[in-house]
C-alpha cells in the first residue's frame, strides 16, 4: 500500500491552473477535497493550492481514486512532463474505450487536483503525489537526474565509448548529448544487441526489475562487487553508480523503457469488472432490509443485555477472546460474526468500555436501552459507517484467532472499503441487484484499490459484504434505503428510514400453556427487563421466546416481588389472560418460597416447621454444609450464608436470606457500568484561551460538511479573488487578523501563513487539528490534538497518539491540517 511521506509544499503551478478554472470546475475540486475547505476558508487560490498540496491532504485523496486513476497517476509519475498523447501511447489507450477511460481517469485526477494539464500540454502532478512511488512502474529516475552527479570527464569517456560527439566539450553539452542518445529507443536497443552476452543479460534483467534502494558507504567498507557485464554498461552510461552510495548501478528510465521494447505498455484497466445483475423491485429490497434490520436490532439488544448483566472478561493481552464470544453467542442465539459486529459498533458508539479486566456497559447504554428499536439501530449504524476497522475480522495472516475489542490501530482502508462497497452496488442499473453479492467485491477492488481486505476472506471483501447484509445496508445485491442514507451521510434520513422499517418496540407478549412467552418484534426495555427477571430467554430475532421454570420464578421472588405483584405485572403485558399453568407455577413456587430462612451467624438456618428443619439436617447432599440442629426450628451451618443458600436451592428448597434485623434481604442483580471512555479534564494552564466547557473529543470531525450551495459560493469568491494575497506584515501596514495569528507566526517559523491561520482558528474555536511535528529525537510524527491552549512558545493540548496531555514547541510544528 502506498503512503505519502511528510514534505514541504510548493503550489505556484497548481495555483496558476486553479486560477484559470471556471466556477463549475473549481466547485468540483472543492467537493472532491472536502478537507481543504474546512474553516477558516481559503481566501485565494494560492492559499487553496497550499492546502491541496499538503502531504496529509494528498494522502486523504488517494484512497478515493479508482484502480484506473492510480495507474494513470503512477504512469505520470514515471514520465515527468509527459503530454496527454504521450501518456495514451504509453498506456496503449489511444483509441476506443481505453481512450475514453484515460480521459475519465485524467478528469477524476484533475477534479482532485492531483494531476492537471499545463498550458504547454504537459501534465503536472502534485509534488507529494510524485513521491508516493519510490520507483513508479519499476523505473528509476531519468538519465538527466542520474547523470547530473557525474563530472565532465566521466561524461566524456561515456560518449567516447558510445561514439557520440557532443556539440561542445562542456559538461552541459556532454550531458545533453548523452541524454539525447539514451532517449532514442532504437539506438539503445541496437547498442545492447551488440553488447557482450553477460552485459546483455544483466541489462535485460535490470530493465524488468524495480531498482534496489541504495545504502550508505561506511568508512573503511568496501564497495559491493560488480556483477558480470556491469562494467561494460557503466562505461556507456547504461547503468549509473553514485559514488556516495553502496549498491548496484542504477538504470535510467529511458534505457529501461527502450529495453522493454515497443510492445510493452504500462498496466491500465479502464473498464471496471462486470457484475452480473438480476431484476429486483423496490418493495422486495425494502422487505429484505426490514427483515435484516429487525433481526440485527433484536440480536444487538440481546448481546448488549448479556454484556450489561455479565460483563465479558478481557484477555491479558487485551480484547474479548473466543471463549467469551462463544458464551455470548450461545446465550444470545447468534453466530460469532454477529457478536463481534455488535460489540465493536457498540464500543464505538460509547455503549461499552473497558472496566478493569472486564468490558462493561456504560451509563450511555442505559439511555440507549430505553430508546425505541429504530433509534437504537440508527445509533449502531452510524457507528458502523465510520468504524476504522472491519468488526468481522477474526483471523490474522497466519490463521490465528483474533480477539474482539482488541483496539487495533485505526484503519482508513477499512472505512474506504465500507464506503466503496455501497458505491459499487450503486453503479448497478436502477431496479437491479447483484446476482451474486461476491461479485461486488471485485468491483469494490477496482473502485477502491487501496481499501484493506481481510486475510480470512476467501472471496474479495466477503466479510464486509456479509456485515452490510446483516445490517440491511445491502439487500438482494442492491443498495437498500438504509445504505442510501448512509452513503448520503444524512443522519436525519437514516433515522427516518429506520423508523419506517422497524416497528415500535413491542410492549406485549403472548403467554402459552406450555409455560412460554413469545414477543413479536423487538421487546420494549420494560418488557425485556420483566421477562428476563422471571423467565429464561430461549431465542431472539424477529420473535423472542422465554420459558418459565420454578428456578426462574424463584429468582424473581428473590428480587423482592410478591406472587400477586408478579402475576399482575405479567397480566399487564399479556395479550390474553394468563394461562392457568403459569399462574399455578408462580403460586406453587411462592408457597415454598421463604419457608426456610438463612441468617448470617456463620450461618443460622431457622423456620417454623420442625419436620422440615430435621429433614435438612439429615439431607445427604447438604452434609458438606456442616449443619447442626440447635433447636427444633433452628440449625447452624459452618458454611457462609451465600454458599448455604446456593446449596439449599440446588437441593430443591426455596430459602430466603434475612438481614440482621429479621427482614428479608432483597436480591437484585447488580448492573455493572464502565465509565464513559472520555479523556479526563485538565486544569487551564493560563494560556490565551481557556478551554470551553462544551469541548468534547467525540465532536471532532474530519472536515466541515458543506452543501453544494456553500461550495459554489466559495468557488465564486475564490474565482473573483486575486491568485495570491499578500501575507500580513505589520511593519508595512498589513496587520494579522488576530493576535493569536501573530504570536503563532512569530514562534512557528516552519509554517506557511495558511497553516498559521489554520492553527490559530483551531485554538480560538476549540477544534481538533492534525500537525506534523518533529520530536526531540528528530523523528517526524503526525499528531492529532484536541483542546488546544496557546502559551507561547508552547502549545498545550490533548494528544490522541499518546492519549495524554502534552506540550508542543511551536517551532517544531511543520504542518497543520484539520483533524
Amino acid at each position: 500500500m502506498v503512503r505519502c511521506p511528510i514534505g514541504k509544499k510548493s503550489g505556484s503551478a497548481l495555483a496558476a491552473w486553479l486560477h484559470g478554472l471556471g466556477v463549475d470546475e473549481l466547485e468540483r475540486v472543492l467537493a472532491a477535497r472536502p478537507d481543504v475547505v474546512a474553516v477558516p476558508e481559503p481566501r485565494s487560490v494560492g492559499e487553496l493550492a497550499d492546502r491541496l498540496q499538503r502531504p496529509a491532504s494528498v494522502a486523504l485523496a488517494l484512497p478515493r481514486l479508482t484502480s484506473a486513476g492510480l495507474q494513470v497517476a503512477e504512469a505520470v509519475a514515471a514520465l515527468p512532463g509527459v503530454s496527454r498523447d504521450g501518456l495514451a501511447g504509453f498506456l496503449d489507450a489511444a483509441h476506443g474505450d481505453r481512450a475514453h477511460g484515460l480521459d475519465a481517469a485524467l478528469g477524476a485526477l484533475a477534479d482532485h487536483a492531483l494531476v492537471w494539464p499545463a498550458g504547454d500540454g504537459a501534465l503536472h502532478m502534485a509534488a507529494p503525489l510524485r513521491t508516493v512511488w519510490g520507483a513508479p512502474l519499476g523505473l528509476d529516475a531519468p538519465a538527466v537526474g542520474l547523470l547530473a552527479g557525474s563530472n565532465s570527464d566521466e561524461l566524456g569517456r561515456m560518449l567516447a565509448k558510445l561514439g557520440v560527439k557532443p556539440a561542445a566539450n562542456r559538461k552541459e553539452a556532454r550531458l545533453a548529448a548523452l541524454v539525447d542518445h539514451h532517449g532514442d529507443p532504437a539506438r539503445v536497443a541496437a547498442l545492447v544487441a551488440k553488447a557482450p552476452a553477460a552485459a546483455r543479460r544483466l541489462l535485460e534483467q535490470r530493465a524488468q526489475e524495480a531498482p534496489e534502494r541504495p545504502g550508505f558507504i561506511m568508512f573503511g567498507a568496501s564497495r559491493a562487487g560488480s556483477e558480470p557485464g556491469e562494467q561494460w554498461a557503466l562505461e556507456r552510461g547504461l547503468l549509473v553508480r553514485d559514488h556516495r552510495w553502496n549498491g548496484p548501478g542504477r538504470m535510467p528510465a529511458e534505457v529501461a523503457l527502450a529495453l522493454r521494447g515497443p510492445d510493452w505498455h504500462a498496466p491500465f484497466d479502464p473498464v471496471p469488472p462486470d457484475v452480473r445483475s438480476v431484476p429486483v423491485t423496490a418493495s422486495d429490497v425494502e422487505r429484505e432490509t426490514a427483515a435484516a434490520s429487525m433481526a440485527f436490532a433484536a440480536h444487538a439488544v440481546s448481546v448488549l443485555g448479556l454484556c450489561a448483566t455479565a460483563p465479558p472478561a478481557r484477555l491479558k493481552s487485551g480484547g474479548v477472546g473466543a471463549r467469551e464470544l462463544s458464551r455470548i453467542g450461545k446465550a444470545a442465539q447468534c453466530d460469532e460474526l454477529l457478536v463481534r459486529l455488535v460489540l465493536e459498533v457498540a464500543s464505538a458508539a460509547g455503549l461499552l468500555a473497558r472496566d478493569g479486566d472486564r468490558v462493561a456497559a456504560t451509563a450511555s447504554y442505559d439511555t440507549w436501552a430505553e430508546q425505541e428499536p429504530a433509534d437504537q439501530f440508527a445509533v449502531l449504524l452510524r457507528a458502523w459507517w465510520t468504524l476504522p476497522l472491519t468488526p468481522g475480522g477474526s483471523r490474522d495472516e497466519d490463521g490465528k484467532a483474533l480477539p474482539a475489542l482488541a483496539g487495533p490501530p485505526p484503519c482508513g482502508g477499512c472505512v474506504q472499503a465500507r464506503h466503496g462497497l455501497l458505491a459499487a452496488a450503486s453503479r448497478l442499473p436502477a431496479g437491479e441487484g447483484a446476482a451474486n453479492s461476491a461479485d461486488l467485491g471485485d468491483l469494490l477492488g477496482w473502485l477502491r484499490p487501496l481499501a484493506d481486505e481481510l486475510p480470512q476472506d476467501v472471496t474479495s471483501f466477503a466479510t464486509l459484504i456479509r456485515e452490510a447484509e446483516l445490517l440491511g445496508a445491502l439487500a438482494l445485491g442492491a443498495v437498500s434505503p438504509i445504505g442510501a442514507a448512509l452513503a448520503a451521510d444524512d443522519s436525519e434520513a437514516l433515522t427516518d428510514v429506520c423508523r419506517r422499517l422497524l416497528p415500535a418496540a413491542s410492549g406485549t407478549a403472548r403467554f402459552g400453556s406450555d409455560l412460554t412467552a413469545v414477543v413479536s418484534g423487538t421487546p420494549s426495555a420494560h418488557l425485556l427487563a420483566l421477562l428476563d427477571s422471571v423467565a429464561v430467554r430461549e431465542s431472539s430475532g424477529a420473535a423472542s421466546v422465554w420459558r418459565f421454570s420454578p428456578a426462574a420464578v424463584r429468582r424473581a421472588l428473590d428480587a423482592g416481588l410478591t406472587p400477586e405483584a408478579l402475576t399482575a405485572d405479567l397480566a399487564a403485558v399479556a395479550v390474553e389472560p394468563l394461562p392457568q399453568p403459569l399462574s399455578y407455577l408462580i403460586h406453587d413456587t411462592a408457597r415454598g418460597h421463604g419457608r426456610v430462612r438463612v441468617v448470617a451467624a456463620a450461618c443460622v438456618i431457622h423456620g417454623e416447621e420442625p419436620a422440615l428443619l430435621a429433614e435438612l439436617a439429615a439431607h445427604r447432599k447438604l452434609a458438606q454444609l456442616g449443619l447442626r440442629q440447635l433447636a427444633p426450628t433452628v440449625l447452624i451451618s459452618r458454611t457462609p450464608p451465600d454458599k448455604t443458600l446456593a446449596a439449599l436451592r440446588s437441593a430443591g428448597y426455596a430459602p430466603v436470606a434475612e438481614k440482621p434485623d429479621g427482614s428479608v434481604r432483597i436480591e437484585r442483580a447488580q448492573r455493572p457500568r464502565a465509565a464513559s471512555p472520555v479523556p479526563p479534564p485538565r486544569p487551564s494552564s493560563g494560556g490565551l484561551r481557556p478551554r470551553r466547557t462544551d469541548d468534547r473529543t467525540s465532536d471532532v470531525r474530519t472536515a466541515d460538511v458543506r452543501t453544494g450551495t456553500e461550495l459554489r459560493a466559495l468557488a465564486t469568491r475564490l474565482r473573483g479573488a486575486p491568485q495570491e494575497l499578500p501575507e500580513p506584515a505589520p511593519g508595512d501596514g498589513r496587520p494579522y487578523d488576530t493576535d493569536t495569528e501573530e504570536i503563532i507566526a512569530a514562534c512557528a517559523r516552519n509554517l506557511s501563513f495558511t497553516d498559521v491561520r489554520q492553527l490559530a482558528h483551531a485554538v480560538h474555536n476549540g477544534q481538533a487539528v492534525t500537525i506534523e511535528y518533529v520530536a526531540t529525537s528528530g523523528n517526524m510524527t503526525v499528531r492529532t490534538l484536541d483542546r488546544l491552549e496557546l502559551d507561547d512558545p508552547y502549545l498545550h493540548a490533548w494528544c490522541h497518539l499518546r492519549n495524554d496531555e502534552r506540550m508542543f514547541t511551536l517551532s517544531r510544528i511543520h504542518g497543520v491540517m484539520p483533524a
